[in-house]
C-alpha cells in the first residue's frame, strides 16, 4: 500500500537551516508530481512546494519562496525540502503527499520547530 515516511525535522534557532526526507512507497514514484505540505496549531494544512514528476517544474508558496528549495531523486523514490533561513511562523507538522493524492492517506509528519 501507499506509504510516505517523512523525516529530518526538529529544533533549529531563527536563521537556521533543515532538509526534510520523505520516503515513499507503494506506487510508481517517477509518475508522479510531489508535494510538501505544513499544518501550524490552529491553522489550516497548506502546500508549499510543488516538484513535477520528472524534476523540472517547481512551484512555492509566496511564504517560502527564495528560502525552501524542493528536490527529488527518483531512483531513491524521495523528495527532499531544502529549508533555508528558517522563522518562527515555519513552526509546522511537515507532510509530503502525491500529486494527485491516493485518496485521503496522509503519513505520520515530521515537526519542524524553530524557536528564540
Amino acid at each position: 500500500q501507499v506509504q510516505f515516511v517523512e523525516s529530518g525535522g526538529g529544533l533549529v534557532q531563527p536563521g537556521g537551516s533543515l532538509t526534510l526526507s520523505c520516503a515513499a512507497s507503494g506506487f510508481t514514484f517517477s509518475n508522479y508530481a510531489m508535494s510538501w505540505y505544513r499544518q501550524a496549531p490552529g491553522k489550516d494544512r497548506e502546500r508549499v512546494a510543488r516538484i513535477s514528476a520528472t524534476g523540472v517544474f517547481r512551484n512555492y508558496a509566496d511564504s517560502v519562496k527564495g528560502r525552501f528549495t524542493i528536490s527529488r531523486d527518483n531512483a531513491k523514490n524521495t523528495v527532499y525540502l531544502q529549508m533555508n533561513s528558517l522563522k518562527p511562523e515555519d513552526t509546522a507538522v511537515y507532510y509530503c503527499n502525491s500529486e494527485p493524492k491516493m485518496g485521503a492517506y496522509w503519513g505520520q509528519g515530521n515537526q519542524v520547530t524553530v524557536y528564540s
